[in-house]
């Protein structure tokens, strides 16, 4: 993304937060279309005498017993004619009765029935399947772990700079998140933050301040890297995006509308590789979740139930609630590793147009597969399917090859081929399997830089 931090039609962008910064920072008057006060209703009175409930009837303390027997008086028998079966059968119903009264209350009071029965390792129901034994998660406690643990590593980011749209360059101020991937001052963002900054501040949880400078941003998607001069600084654990499973308990954390810092939200992964478009171009592969992200929660971490990062918060959805995005862990590794080398961020480039391959393209182009990247030209701008000159040309791909597998890892949809090639390097030789003319054959292509200015 190129957007300026303070678009106030821009949902992925820091929030300004003149009418909202503490007095520490200054102040300085509000952007135009943010709303320098909010309005909360007055509460209503509640009249807690009017309604009584009333008082329950008493439970009785075994529901389920059987009430207890009365004993029987002795009655002088009466002679009957023809009685002598009939009299033997009803005794022993009696006599059974009585008996079994007897054992309920026996087992009642040694608390037989108040106890749960819990099937043992490996059992079987009477249908033959097995038992899943309920697992009970706390997620308050999940939680409550989750911030300590990666609370110190999330900063916020002050970036300042001039507002290009302004005739008389009037002063801007942004604020957004960061998260702390390598302790010698290495910090993860989005791009959007940092672009257009002529300084940038990085505050810290316990309120230490550093001047920043960003290292370098991402060409292909909305990440930037800023390097602070300090060392010992609390790192992050890195996770691994590729497991994730929609359902799985996310938290986020980062510094929303700009004041709130180190602001804890969850909720849970609602689906993967989803793509949206942004005023800074299109963005894929993403994690979506409904844990509360805000502007000013932009660079922020998304992390496991394990405190693990494994995605960074970047873009909400413009009229909707709970529908947020990160960039997955995964995508970002290649990054942190050149900077930490000292090396320029760069992105790998294959050069080829390609279509990826579900059940219904493969229905409608009747492909032998189901899966994979369909490599021929772009259906909108025309362009060739094989870039001239580029590293698939090079390598011998062809216009109408099906690519299945890039290294070690097979392309589907959980897998796109973009998203498998952005966790290689430039220069990186990588084996890739297509299947051409029926048969499946192996290519070596030595990947090249991305341009930065390439869609």
């Amino acid at each position: 993304m190129t957007d300026h931090p303070l678009d106030p039609r821009d949902e992925t962008q820091p929030h300004d937060v003149a009418a909202y910064r503490a007095s520490e920072l200054g102040s300085r008057p509000p952007a135009a279309g943010v709303p320098s006060a909010s309005y909360s209703p007055a509460p209503e009175p509640r009249d807690w005498a009017g309604g009584r409930w009333a008082p329950p009837e008493p439970t009785p303390e075994r529901w389920f017993e059987a009430p207890r027997p009365v004993p029987a008086q002795p009655v002088a028998p009466t002679p009957r004619r023809g009685s002598g079966a009939g009299t033997v059968l009803a005794a022993t119903l009696a006599a059974a009765v009585l008996a079994s009264g007897g054992t309920v209350l026996a087992l009642s009071a040694t608390g037989a029935f108040d106890r749960t029965a819990v099937p043992a390792a490996g059992a079987t129901s009477p249908a033959g399947t097995s038992i899943r034994q309920p697992v009970t998660l706390d997620e308050s406690s999940a939680v409550i772990d989750v911030a300590a643990k990666a609370g110190p590593s999330v900063v916020r980011i002050v970036a300042e700079g001039v507002d290009p749209n302004s005739i008389t360059q009037q002063q801007t101020e942004g604020v957004g998140s960061g998260v702390i991937f390598d302790s010698n001052g290495w910090i993860l963002t989005n791009r959007h933050v940092v672009a257009g900054a002529n300084s940038l501040t990085v505050e810290l949880k316990d309120g230490t301040r550093y001047t920043g400078k960003t290292y370098g941003v991402d060409t292909l998607t909305d990440l930037a890297i800023v390097k602070v001069d300090a060392t010992g600084l609390p790192a992050a654990t890195i996770g691994d995006s590729d497991g994730l499973k929609v359902g799985e308990l996310v938290v986020a954390i980062g510094s929303p509308l700009g004041t709130f810092s180190n602001t804890v939200t969850s909720g849970i992964v609602s689906a993967t590789g989803r793509r949206i478009d942004t005023d800074g171009g299109e963005l894929r592969n993403l994690i979506q979740t409904d844990a509360a992200i805000n502007p000013g929660n932009s660079g922020g971490p998304l992390l496991d139930a394990t405190g693990a990062v494994i995605g960074i918060n970047t873009a909400i959805a413009r009229d909707a609630s709970g529908i947020g995005f990160a960039i997955p862990v995964n995508i970002t590794r290649p990054l942190m590793r050149q900077a930490v080398a000292g090396q320029p961020l760069q992105r790998p480039y294959i050069g080829i147009h390609y279509q990826q391959i579900d059940a219904q393209v493969a229905k409608e182009q009747k492909l032998p597969v189901a899966e994979g990247a369909w490599v021929q030209a772009d259906q909108t701008s025309g362009e060739p399917a094989i870039v001239a000159g580029g590293p698939a040309a090079n390598g011998g791909v062809k216009d109408g090859d099906i690519v299945t597998k890039l290294g070690d890892q097979a392309i589907d949809t959980l897998h796109p081929l973009d998203a498998v090639l952005s966790q290689f390097s430039p220069g990186d030789v990588v084996p890739i399997t297509i299947l051409r003319d029926g048969k499946t054959i192996t290519l070596n292509v030595k990947l090249g830089v991305r341009p930065a200015g390439l869609g």
